[in-house]
């Protein structure tokens, strides 16, 4: 528990995770304004009203990176170490309150969207209804965030460098697991199971929507996609385990 509160106070005694979490809210709300004005919000899905959630997840990735290499970069993290000698339970207490406060976050923030897009919309779809596989998607963001953090921390562990595990965690979910589905014949096989696509199945629908926007028959259902998240955190954060306990602070 002490550990826990050190943490926290390291943590909050900085101004950037106040300002990585207002503009994880505001990434929410944005395009929750967007799809709730245009058209009079006919158009306003779930998924669609929560897509702003999605670029909210990143944003707390790398806060959640910047708490393990900034603590490099100044050289408090050797302090710690100092104190408590045992480091996978100070990598621990650091990926704990990461990952509750991601959880909290990830409530938050698709429940904000989403009634604030129904408040706006004078003519919202039938779906836009906290009924149903609805409450996964936007429940389920509580999830993602948490797993997320798990795998923030341990990319911030492994690199050090801010810039190196910034980059990481916005080029690989944006940019990398999208050119792999373009490979032919392995990429579209390989692309619903990486990572984040696999964990953004837990929150997509299962229904049949007026875009015909559905899981890809390849990929994984909600369920599976959240376990094969889950333990893609859990090996790269048993790796970062090792190797802080290896490698000098």
């Amino acid at each position: 528990m002490s550990l826990l509160t050190v943490e926290r106070i390291k943590l909050f005694s900085t101004r950037s995770p106040y300002w990585c979490l207002a503009a994880v809210l505001a990434a929410s709300l944005l395009f929750a304004l967007l799809f709730g004005l245009v058209e009079a919000g006919r158009n306003a899905e779930p998924r669609l009203v929560l897509s702003g959630v999605g670029l909210g997840q990143d944003i707390f990735m790398v806060m959640a990176a910047l708490a393990v290499t900034t603590e490099y970069r100044f050289g408090t993290l050797k302090t710690t170490f100092l104190a408590a000698p045992r480091r996978t339970s100070v990598l621990t207490a650091k990926t704990v309150l990461l990952a509750v406060i991601g959880a909290v976050v990830g409530v938050i923030c698709p429940f904000a969207a989403f009634f604030f897009s129904k408040a706006l919309a004078s003519d919202p779809p039938s779906s836009l209804v906290l009924q149903g596989e609805v409450w996964r998607e936007v429940t389920g963001f509580a999830a993602l965030f948490a797993v997320s953090a798990v795998i923030a921390v341990a990319v911030g562990t492994l690199l050090r460098q801010s810039a190196g595990a910034v980059s990481i965690l916005l080029i690989w979910p944006l940019l990398i697991e999208q050119l792999i589905g373009i490979i032919p014949t392995v990429g579209p096989k390989i692309q619903p199971w990486l990572p984040f696509q696999a964990g953004a199945a837990f929150v997509s629908p299962t229904r049949a929507s007026s875009i015909g926007d559905v899981l890809s028959s390849n990929g994984p259902t909600p369920v599976q996609g959240l376990l094969a998240f889950i333990g893609y955190a859990v090996v790269l954060w048993a790796v970062a385990a090792v190797v802080l306990r290896r490698r000098d602070a």
